[in-house]
C-alpha cells in the first residue's frame, strides 16, 4: 500500500512518519490536527501493539466532541491495565484541534510504543497557541483580537467547559497576549505605525474644557465675528470664525 507525502505543515519528524507509513493504517493522516483529535487513528496505532486491549470496533470515527471524549475516556483506561500513560492535557488539546498538540501526541505515542527518543526536534509551544504561525505572516496580514480569540478559542472548548467565567479568564488572556505583541511590534517597528493624525485624533487631544467652552463661543454684541482667544481657549489647536453670508438680492422678471 503506498501513502502520499505528508504536508510539510505537520511538523513531525521524518522517523515518525516513516514509522506512521509502516502501521498501514486504515486512513493515511493528511491533516494531523484534525484526524487524530477523536482518538480513533491513536485506538488503531495503539491495536498494531495490544490488539486484545484496543479493539478497533469499539471506537466511533466520528467528528462529534461526544465521541472524541468518550473514545479518548476508553484509550485511557486501556491504557492504564498497560501501566501507559499519556499527558492529559495534550489529549485534551489534540481534542479542540489546538495548534502543535497532535503533533506532540503522536510523538508521545511513537516515543511510548517503539522505546526510541527523537532527536533534533524542537517541540511545539507549550501554550499551543498560533503565535508561531503568526510570526510567519507579514505584519498587515496578521491576525486582529477579534480573530485572535476566534483561532485560539474553538467552539468545543465552550462545548466542554460552559463556565462563563473560565471562558472569560481565557478570553482575556488571548486578548492580552494579542495586545502585548502589538505593543512589541511597534517598538520593533516604529516606522509602520508613524503616521498623521486625522482629525479625530486631534480632536481628542485638544478638547476645550466644559467650563470654557460658553464662554468662547459666547456671542459678542455688536460684532459680526467671534474668534476663540488664545488666553481662554488656550488647549485648542484651531480658531473657529463664524462668518455671515449676505443672500444677494434677487430681482423679479415680473415687472409690477
Amino acid at each position: 500500500m503506498s501513502y502520499p507525502q505528508s504536508p510539510r505543515k505537520a511538523g513531525m519528524p521524518r522517523e515518525v512518519l516513516k514509522w506512521l507509513q509502516s502501521l498501514e493504517l486504515s486512513v493515511y493522516p493528511k491533516n494531523v490536527r484534525r484526524d487524530f483529535s477523536n482518538g480513533f487513528l491513536v485506538a488503531e496505532i495503539l491495536s498494531r501493539y495490544y490488539p486484545q486491549d484496543f479493539p478497533v470496533h469499539a471506537y466511533d470515527n466520528g467528528a462529534s466532541l461526544a465521541s472524541k471524549q468518550r473514545n479518548w475516556r476508553q484509550i485511557e483506561r486501556s491504557l492504564q491495565k498497560q501501566n501507559l500513560h499519556l499527558m492529559k492535557d495534550v489529549i485534551d488539546r489534540s481534542i479542540h484541534c489546538k495548534p502543535g498538540a497532535a503533533e506532540l501526541l503522536v510523538q508521545e505515542v511513537y516515543t511510548l510504543l517503539t522505546n526510541q527518543s527523537i532527536r533534533d526536534v524542537q517541540g511545539p509551544q507549550s501554550d499551543f497557541t498560533d503565535e508561531e504561525y503568526q510570526e510567519l505572516l507579514p505584519a498587515v496580514a496578521r491576525s486582529t483580537a477579534s480573530r485572535a480569540i476566534k483561532n485560539n478559542l474553538r467552539i468545543t472548548e465552550i462545548m466542554a467547559e460552559p463556565d462563563i467565567s473560565t471562558n472569560q479568564r481565557k478570553t482575556e488572556a488571548i486578548l492580552r497576549r494579542h495586545l502585548e505583541h502589538k505593543a512589541a511590534e511597534r517598538v520593533n517597528n516604529p516606522g509602520r505605525f508613524k503616521g498623521r493624525a486625522n482629525l479625530g485624533r486631534l480632536a481628542s487631544r485638544n478638547l476645550v474644557p466644559s467650563g470654557r467652552r460658553d464662554e468662547c463661543f459666547a456671542k459678542s454684541e455688536g460684532t459680526t465675528s467671534k474668534v476663540c482667544s488664545s488666553s481662554t481657549c488656550r488647549g485648542a489647536a484651531v480658531s473657529f470664525k463664524e462668518i455671515k453670508v449676505h443672500q444677494p438680492v434677487r430681482h423679479s422678471l415680473i415687472n409690477n
